[in-house]
């Protein structure tokens, strides 16, 4: 007997990739959480350079470079939701958006449509 393996995407928003791989960074330690790959309304995936703890909370600053002046950090409020190894000692690690200011939220969302 064949097993069937059957994939579902979970995501709740459409990702958009980032043409640069900004340092996000943990506001609190100032330690790096890894670089950003994509990016959605609800979630982040970084490319990390250590596991993080499972479920683990971060209030973190995320750059949104896009080329253009006045381009600007915002802070988020992050938890982990899975982590995988990736190449060279580093991890993939998917984190959901469970904080954002109301003026971060806008500049998310300018982001994304420019995106």
């Amino acid at each position: 007997m064949t097993a069937q393996v059957i994939s579902f995407d979970q995501r709740r928003a459409p990702r958009k990739r980032t043409a640069a791989s900004p340092l996000v960074t943990d506001t609190i330690s100032t330690r790096p959480l890894g670089h950003l790959c994509n990016l959605s309304a609800s979630g982040v995936l970084l490319i990390a350079p250590e596991r993080p703890r499972s479920e683990a909370v971060f209030q973190a600053r995320l750059p949104l470079a896009d080329g253009r002046p006045g381009a600007r950090a915002i802070e988020i409020g992050l938890q982990e939701q899975w982590h995988q190894a990736a190449n060279a000692g580093q991890m993939w690690v998917g984190y959901r958006i469970i904080a954002i200011a109301p003026e971060d939220a806008l500049t998310l969302a300018h982001w994304l449509q420019r995106a």
